[in-house]
């Protein structure tokens, strides 16, 4: 078990304060969505490097405390960096996952907020898992027009939480603005749906770049049409939300706005016989123990609960559910057209 979680907790909080208020001071450079480098991963651009030294900063300090290892983009990906610098892997006591930045795209251009993800696990190894999670942090990141910002996190057993910050504080540029009364962190509901239809609700399967749209696309007709019988095209029966960020999808199940989400990219590679492309992975996933503290099923869309190891570059396929009649229904759908696409393509 982790030393003293509730300290991990708050050193992870303060981390993520620290990034947000980063990235709201970098707002007026001009390289934000410049491609910086390009990772095992996925491409680092301007706005992913700028808060680098924030973490290696961060980390370094706690370090003196609590020995780590720490698994994000840009600090050893392959095998996670250590600190304090030249502390033996093994001699760490935990292991942490980084997405610092989770959702690049939509915030570089301030289309929309993207999440600071964390997790924290006792440290196993290079076999630590995400199971392996006590205690999970994400922070949103706000885009340009928010006067707040939402924080979420857990400790397992002990459920999920969440609160809304005011960013009057740390954003000169809001402080001009009049603002309505605010209390310093109300309290944030954590409810996922209840809701046993897809009908008039969001469903999504993620389909965000080239590659496997097709796949997701016919998957998500498959499962309307089986769950709601012939789709009136003059009616808005399911909605769909390419909310490019893995946290931000989990973050929309967690508090009630969707009912079901699925990544499942590595699947459509393989039926497409199709070395793994762009997908997700372990440190998109960092804040899973958030979602099933708060309620939500997650698997890794095919009935297995969702898992991997604590790295960044292993792909991983997810469906995430509100409610476990919303998995039985929808569950199987996946497995039937997975099973004929599998037998068409002969993978």
């Amino acid at each position: 078990m982790l030393p003293n979680p509730e300290s991990i907790l708050t050193r992870l909080r303060e981390l993520q304060r620290q990034i947000r208020d980063t990235l709201i001071a970098s707002r007026t450079q001009q390289d934000r969505a410049s491609v910086t480098r390009t990772s095992t991963a996925d491409t680092i651009y301007g706005i992913d490097a700028a808060v680098e030294p924030v973490i290696e900063a961060f980390c370094e300090e706690w370090s003196r405390e609590l020995p780590m290892v720490v698994i994000a983009e840009g600090l050893e990906p392959e095998t996670g960096r250590t600190f304090p610098a030249g502390l033996p892997a093994s001699a760490a006591q935990v292991r942490i996952i980084l997405d610092p930045i989770d959702g690049t795209r939509g915030l570089m251009y301030d289309k929309r907020a993207a999440w600071s993800l964390a997790g924290a696990a006792p440290n196993k190894g290079k076999a630590t898992r995400l199971s392996d999670i006590e205690v999970a942090v994400m922070t949103e990141l706000p885009t340009s027009k928010m006067a707040w910002s939402d924080v979420l996190w857990a400790i397992r057993g002990h459920g999920a939480h969440g609160v809304r910050e005011p960013l009057f504080t740390q954003d000169p540029a809001l402080s001009t603005q009049h603002l309505p009364p605010i209390s310093p962190s109300p309290h944030l509901p954590i409810s996922p749906s209840g809701a046993t239809t897809i009908a008039h609700g969001f469903a999504t399967i993620s389909n965000f770049f080239p590659g496997t749209k097709v796949l997701a696309s016919e998957l998500m007709e498959f499962i309307a049409s089986k769950l709601l019988g012939e789709i009136d095209v003059n009616s808005a029966t399911v909605f769909d939300d390419q909310y490019i960020s893995t946290g931000g999808q989990f973050y929309e199940l967690i508090v009630g706005h969707d009912r079901f989400n699925a990544d499942l990219r590595p699947l459509f590679y393989a039926i497409q016989n199709q070395s793994e492309g762009l997908c997700c992975h372990p440190y998109d996933c960092a804040t899973a123990l958030i979602a099933t503290e708060a309620g939500v099923i997650l698997t890794d869309g095919q009935g297995q609960p969702l898992d991997g190891l604590l790295d960044v570059t292993t792909g991983i396929s997810w469906a995430g559910f509100a409610n476990s009649e919303l998995q039985k229904a929808i569950e199987p759908l996946i497995a039937e057209f997975l099973l004929r696409r599998r037998s068409a393509s002969g993978a």
